[in-house]
This record gives structure tokens, C-alpha cells and sequence, in this order.
């Protein structure tokens, strides 16, 4: 009877620990689904009050935060089409392309090696091998995400080197610092999940709610409200250039800004 309640999913009974090893906050979980809930329908509504449909990957982050990073890359790559190539080693839509399979590769090894570790767990098995599998699919994403993060900056920072006339205009740097608040707090959840992990299924991180709540809930809670706050869709501005999305009017690939390097070059042709 014991061994029956200190596995599966079951009602707290007191006196007896459980997978958790805490009695799960009920105010705590309440607050969160109202305001992941509430997160959702508002990214919903604007998605289809806009009709810009690409926004709705924030409302599916809101349910499962590995997918909300999507809505972070094309962002990117839409502030890449206004700030110009030159700020970017790549292509504005490879940032979605390989950071999309990067994040889906990564769910799947976390899948396998969480769902390996919770039925030896059940079992009375051998977590180790599940264990380690979720902690290289925890570890391979939270790499990504730094990779990710290292190429933003180095957007922003080469357009800020260049003098983007782009970054003069408020919704530019109210998108961009809600941007910068939502890799923040990826980061800082990314790099608690890994701890939390590594530590173990009995690790004092994974055994104390505290932290969760904080480092992971608080942190993507945080993540999908500043978009419904600051909405991608009101603050990039509108662009003459190619769509990252299909369904949306196709555009010139010049980018509505011009980048002082490029004008350079060309009153310099001219006086040749």
C-alpha cells in the first residue's frame, strides 16, 4: 500500500512522501494556470485579430514553454529584414529552421529519457540510464539557447555599431527590451533545469518547490505576459521585405531601413 503512494499520481496523504517529496502548492499551481491561461487567449485573440498567425506560437508557449522560443527566433529575424543583413551571420530565417529542429530534437530525447526514467522510477528500477538521457536532451537545449542568445547580441550590438536608424524608433527598443527579458528568463530557467537535473530525481532542487515555482514558472509566466504586454505584432515595424511566414503578402528583399555601411558604399561608387 505504501509503495502504491509513493509513486504514480494520487491525492496528497499526509505522513507519506511522495515523487515530489513536497506537498504540491495548490495556490501556487491555481495562479499559474490562470495566468498561462489567460496569457494564451490573449495571444490567440491578437493572432487572429491581426491575422498574423506566426504570433500563435506564443500562445502554444504558454502550454509548453520549449516552443515558445520559436516566437523569440522570428522575432529575430524580422528585426534582421528592419536592421539589415550586415548585422547577421545568417539568414534571417535559418534562426527559425535550425533552432525549431534544435528545440524538437531536444524534446524528444527529453521525452524518451523522462518517460525511461519515470517507469524504472515506478518499478523500482534503474533510473540512471532515463536520467542521463534527460539530461542531455536538458543539456544539448540549454547549449542552444546560449548559441542562440550569443547570436541576438551580436545582432543588436552590430546594429548599435552600424547606427541602425531602426533603433531610434520607440517600438524598436520596447521590442527589443521585451525580447531581451524573455532570453533572460529562458536562460535563467534553462540553466535551473540543468542544475535541477544533474543533481538527480532526489536532488534538493527537484525536492523543494520553492525554487520551481521561482526559476521555472515564474520565469515563463514572465516570458509569455511581457508579449502580451509589448505585442511583436504592433512594435516591429512594417517591412517592404520577404515574409518568414508563409500566408502573409510577399515583400521586396530590401530591407525599409538602410544601413549607414550600405549608403556609404554607394556614394563612394558614385563619385568613381
Amino acid at each position: 500500500m505504501v509503495n502504491s503512494l509513493t509513486s504514480g499520481c494520487h491525492a496528497w496523504v499526509d505522513g507519506v512522501n511522495n515523487q515530489y517529496g513536497y506537498k504540491p502548492s495548490l495556490g501556487a499551481g491555481a495562479a499559474f494556470c490562470v495566468l498561462f491561461g489567460l496569457s494564451m487567449i490573449g495571444h490567440i485573440v491578437e493572432a487572429v485579430r491581426r491575422k498574423r498567425w506566426w504570433l500563435l506560437v506564443f500562445a502554444i508557449g504558454a502550454l509548453a514553454p520549449t516552443f515558445f522560443t520559436a516566437g523569440i527566433y522570428v522575432i529575430l529575424g524580422r528585426l534582421i529584414y528592419v536592421f539589415g543583413q550586415d548585422t547577421s551571420p545568417l539568414s534571417p530565417k535559418l534562426y527559425l529552421y535550425i533552432f525549431c529542429t534544435i528545440d524538437t530534437i531536444s524534446l524528444v530525447v527529453q521525452a524518451v529519457g523522462g518517460g525511461s526514467a519515470s517507469v524504472a522510477l515506478n518499478n523500482d528500477g534503474d533510473t540512471a540510464i532515463g536520467t542521463h538521457t534527460m539530461v542531455a536532451g536538458i543539456v544539448f537545449q540549454l547549449a542552444s539557447v546560449l548559441v542562440f542568445t550569443w547570436l541576438f547580441f551580436l545582432v543588436v550590438f552590430r546594429a548599435f555599431k552600424l547606427k541602425v536608424p531602426a533603433l531610434k524608433e520607440r517600438k524598436v527598443q520596447l521590442l527589443l527590451g521585451a525580447t531581451i527579458w524573455a532570453i533572460v528568463m529562458i536562460v535563467i530557467r534553462s540553466i535551473y533545469r540543468t542544475i535541477e537535473l544533474l543533481q538527480g530525481w532526489r536532488g534538493y532542487l527537484i525536492e523543494h518547490e520553492g525554487y520551481f515555482i521561482a526559476l521555472d514558472g515564474t520565469m515563463m509566466a514572465s516570458c509569455v505576459i511581457v508579449f502580451n504586454i509589448f505585442n511583436p505584432a504592433e512594435l516591429i515595424p512594417r517591412m517592404d521585405s520577404a515574409p518568414l511566414v508563409e500566408g502573409e503578402q510577399a515583400r521586396p528583399k530590401k530591407p525599409i531601413f538602410r544601413l549607414r555601411r550600405n549608403a556609404e558604399k554607394e556614394r563612394d561608387s558614385e563619385e568613381v
